[in-house]
This record gives structure tokens, sequence and C-alpha cells, in this order.
């Protein structure tokens, strides 16, 4: 049929990782046309047995190696923890395999710059997971800046629940929760680097970064604020909340992503809709859909990686994130 999509043959894709993002990766591949859902690795047996109550059939292994010799993925999704990325990205690569690699990159800028010999100079090979970068309200705002032109300030703010700081001790939210913010702005601001960084923590009493603050200005004009914390009370949505707020010559945009705006009352308020990703017997929607999809059509050859997932748009993000560090670094030496 005539201005039909093109027909892409499944994708038969692995997921490494079975955490809550993992295991909405694997939940969405299975529920796309594009993709076939043909393995899964983690860390540990109990995660394996307890993702086949969901999904029985689907070969899961403990040893990534094993599961490269017995699995015919020829895709991954990596969404393990961040300090395994790099060697578990590293690995797929050496095996000749297509990735789709979850953010941050890496821990720091020397361990992301290690892949580069492995890296397409495309960057075909390996696609970040910039899962923000295919949120319908987003889309339609760089939409919205390409017609509007050029920017003068941004403000991001990102808040998620306070318990973080107890479940996972030590994450920094300027790595766990900014960097979506950084690649936005990224994307917005068309890769231009900024040539002004300043950031601040704030810490509990026990010395855990529960907030994480960064100006970043460039050298024509546009300046940029963004606030990332785990301070959310347990009254608010799961997910705290995220928005954003844009301002250039006569015009102004805001999104507000999560929650999304439905809402639901009984005995207590929740958001079904925190974020805009589903699956379910009806299929997967939402941006982790869009994502996977575009993922196969990087991997059957039909379009390149967009701009803000490709291994040099981590890289400069990774730089931003390694320029604030050294900010906060040299204010407490300073201090």
């Amino acid at each position: 049929m005539p201005g039909s999509p093109p027909f892409i043959k499944p994708v038969r894709i692995g997921v490494i990782g079975l955490g809550r993002f993992g295991r909405l990766h694997a939940l969405t591949v299975a529920g796309l046309a594009e993709a076939q859902l043909v393995g899964l690795v983690a860390r540990r047996q109990s995660s394996l047995d307890s993702f086949m109550q969901e999904m029985p059939g689907v070969p899961g292994w403990t040893s990534l190696q094993q599961a490269l010799e017995e699995c015919d993925a020829e895709a991954w999704v990596v969404a393990c923890t961040t300090a395994a990325h790099v060697s578990v990205t590293r690995q797929l690569l050496e095996a000749g395999k297509k990735v789709l690699l979850e953010k941050p990159m890496a821990d720091n800028l020397q361990d992301a710059l290690s892949l580069a010999s492995l890296v397409q100079r495309d960057s075909s090979n390996l696609m970040m997971g910039h899962l923000v970068l295919f949120n319908s309200e987003f889309r339609q705002l760089l939409d919205e800046v390409r017609q509007r032109g050029k920017l003068t300030y941004l403000d991001c703010v990102r808040h998620r629940p306070a318990a973080i700081v107890q479940q996972f001790p030590g994450e920094n939210p300027l790595h766990a929760v900014m960097i979506h913010d950084l690649y936005s702005i990224q994307v917005l601001l068309n890769c231009e680097e900024p040539t002004h960084f300043h950031a601040y923590y704030h810490r509990t009493t026990e010395g855990e970064i529960d907030l994480a603050l960064a100006h970043l200005g460039w050298s024509d004009g546009p300046v940029a604020s963004l606030a990332a914390s785990y301070l959310t009370p347990a009254g608010m949505p799961p997910r705290g909340f995220d928005r954003m707020e844009i301002f250039g010559d006569k015009w102004s945009a805001r999104l507000n992503t999560n929650p999304r705006p439905m809402e639901v009352w009984a005995d207590q308020a929740q958001w079904p809709m925190a974020l805009e990703i589903g699956s379910g017997v009806n299929g997967a929607i939402g941006m982790l859909a869009e994502e996977l999809r575009c993922f196969c059509r990087v991997v059957r050859g039909l379009q390149g990686v967009p701009v803000g997932a490709t291994y040099s748009d981590a890289l400069q993000v990774q730089r931003w994130m390694d320029r604030l560090e050294a900010c906060v670094g040299l204010r407490a030496k300073l201090a």
C-alpha cells in the first residue's frame, strides 16, 4: 500500500538486568510487533524465576557469556546497574551485537571513553536509552522550538521520593535524575557546548546527597537551571514530579510530564499513569515503546540513531556531569 511503513522483520532482542526498568524493557519488547523477546540475563536466578511467572517461556541466564553462546538475540538492551554498563556493553559489542544502553552510560568519563574503539562512527551499533526524547510532549516541544526559534532560558526540575536516600544509599541525583534533563537540554540546544558550569549539593545529616542544583550557560546567551532531588514525601505521586519551562523570544512553554494528568481518588490519591509507559495484553504504548521501536529500525538499518541518543551525545553529557561534579568539589575545597 502506498505510504505504508516498511515491514520490519521482528528484531530478536535480549534484556540484561531485571530491576524496575529492566523489567519494563522486557515487558515492552514482548508487546511490540517489531521485536521478539528471546532472552533475559539477571544477576540472580530468583529475578529470572519471578519474571517467568509473568511471562513463561522466555529463556534466562545468570551468565552473560553463556547467554551469548546459547541465545540467538541479535540485539540487547542493557538495563543493569550503572557500574556494570561499560563492561557488559563492551562484551556485547565485541560479540558483534547491537546495543541499546540505558543512561547514564558510565560512572565516570574515562570508563565511557574506553568504548570508543568498539563504537561505529555513526553509532549504529550503540544507541543510548534517551527515554524523554520519545515522550510525546517533548517531541511536540522540539517542533515548537524549531518553528519559534532560539531559546533564552530553560528551567528543569525532577523531584523523586525522599525514601530513595535510604533505599539506595550513595545514589547521586545528578547522575540518576538530572541526567534526563541534561540530555533534553542537549537536544533542545542542538548539542551546543556550554561555556559556564556551576553546581551545588545539599546533604542529609548522614552525608547523603538528596539535592543537586546546576546552572549552565552558553556563550551566545541561553541559560539553564536544573534541580534534581530525593525530597518528595510519601503523599506525593510515587515517582515524584517533573516539570520543564522554557522561554524564547516572545514565547514560552511548560511541560508537566510526570505524573501524567490522570488522577484517581479512593482511600488515597493515585496517579496510575505516572510515566508515559504502558505494556500489557493489548501491546505496548508510550515513550519506552517508541524508543524500542526506534532501536528496531536502527538495528534493521532503516534509520540512524537520533540526535541525543548517539555515543558522542552520551560522551558530551558525561563531560557535562564531570564538569558539574568538579564545580561541587572545588567549592568544597574553598569552603
